[in-house]
């Protein structure tokens, strides 16, 4: 066997990431529920707080920004977990138009923190089936982000 056959290495032993998924009711209250169900998940992962953060700027979005803020309206939460890679998480809304806000404040807010703390973000989806909000959250180790 020559060098060229054996480059690059393959991977010992790949893991799949692990998949999680539910949906909740779309009010205020489920935005606390969706941050512990997420927390239970990524339980001793070092991207666990930003995935956390993020997740609890998108349930609200969706609960406040989307057609799921309506009577009887969901948002789903997904999660995966790549080990020693990234976590990736997304809500899913019942969609609606999207507008994006300024906030005379001046701190940001919602997306602008989502996209601050991930790796990569981005939306998919249409007003009319719905949207899909996801982040990438990179690993992190002990001695800090590998970003």
């Amino acid at each position: 066997m020559t060098a060229r056959e054996t480059w690059p290495p393959a991977p010992a032993h790949t893991v799949p990431p692990l998949a999680c998924s539910r949906a909740f009711p779309a009010t205020a209250p489920q935005v606390r529920e969706a941050r512990r169900f997420l927390a239970g998940v990524l339980e001793g992962c070092p991207a666990a707080d930003d995935a956390i953060l993020c997740i609890s700027e998108l349930a609200a979005n969706s609960c406040l920004h989307s057609a799921s803020g309506k009577a009887g309206g969901t948002f789903t939460v997904r999660a995966e977990i790549h080990e020693r890679d990234y976590v990736w998480i997304e809500v899913e809304d019942s969609g609606g138009p999207w507008e994006r806000r300024a906030h005379p404040d001046g701190r940001p807010h919602g997306l602008d923190i989502v996209r601050a703390l991930a790796a990569d973000s981005g939306i998919d989806g249409d007003p009319l089936t719905g949207w899909i909000v996801w982040a990438r959250i990179d690993w992190q180790s002990a001695s800090g982000p590998t970003r």
